[in-house]
C-alpha cells in the first residue's frame, strides 16, 4: 500500500476556464501546475479508477498516477489535452494494478466470458474499435462531452462546470453527438454488409 501524499487543493487560476487544456497549462513552475492538475482532476481520475480497479485499489492506483504525471511532467505536450494525458497514464497504472494481481481462474470460468468459440468476445473488441473510430469523426466538442460523460464517468453538471459552458449546452452536445454517433455507426454497419 502506498502512503499518501499531501498535496493541497489550489483553486483554479482566475483568468482560466474551470478545466485544464494544453493550451492554457497552468503556470507557475511544476509543482503548482502539479496541484492544480491534481485538484482539477483528481475526482474524475478516481472515479475513472474505480471502475477499472475497484474501489479498494483506486487511491492506491490514483497515487501512482500522479506520481508519474509528476515525473513526466516535461513530456507532456500542450497542444494535447491534459484530461486525455493523464488519463492515459491513469490507465496504464490500472493495467499495471490488475496484471499484479495474477487471479488464475478456471478454464470454465472463462467460457462464459469469451463464448463458446470466442467469437462473443472478438465481436465486443470489434465493437468497441468501431465505436471509438465513430467517436474520432465527431465534431470536438461533441466528442469532449461524450468522453466525460461515459469514459470518465462525469454528471453533465460537472461536464458543463468544467468546460465552462450551460449545462443546456452539455446536453444539447450530448444528445447531437449521441444521435451522429449512431449514424456514423450504422452507416459503417451498412457498408460492411454491401461489401461483397
Amino acid at each position: 500500500m502506498v502512503t499518501p501524499v499531501q498535496v493541497q487543493p489550489v483553486a483554479p487560476v482566475a483568468s482560466r476556464a474551470p478545466h485544464a487544456t494544453g493550451r492554457d497549462r497552468p503556470a507557475g513552475g511544476t509543482e503548482a501546475a502539479l496541484r492544480d492538475c491534481y485538484a482539477q482532476l483528481g475526482p474524475m481520475v478516481l472515479g475513472y479508477l474505480r471502475r477499472l480497479v475497484g474501489p479498494a485499489e483506486a487511491e492506491d492506483v490514483l497515487q501512482h498516477t500522479f506520481i508519474e504525471v509528476w515525473r513526466s511532467w516535461d513530456r507532456y505536450d500542450p497542444e494535447r489535452s491534459i484530461e486525455a494525458w493523464v488519463l492515459a497514464i491513469a490507465r496504464r497504472r490500472a493495467i499495471d494494478a490488475l496484471r499484479r494481481r495474477r487471479t488464475v481462474l478456471p478454464l470454465d470460468a472463462v467460457g462464459d466470458v469469451a463464448g463458446e468459440d470466442g467469437r462473443q468476445l472478438a465481436d465486443r473488441y470489434a465493437r468497441a474499435a468501431q465505436v471509438r473510430a465513430a467517436l474520432l469523426r465527431l465534431p470536438a466538442e461533441q466528442r469532449e462531452v461524450l468522453t466525460l460523460g461515459y469514459f470518465a464517468d462525469c454528471p453533465q453538471a460537472e461536464i458543463a462546470d468544467r468546460l465552462g459552458v450551460p449545462l443546456g449546452t452539455v446536453k444539447a452536445r450530448t444528445f447531437r453527438g449521441l444521435r451522429r454517433l449512431a449514424e456514423l455507426l450504422a452507416g459503417d454497419e451498412q457498408t460492411a454488409q454491401a461489401r461483397p
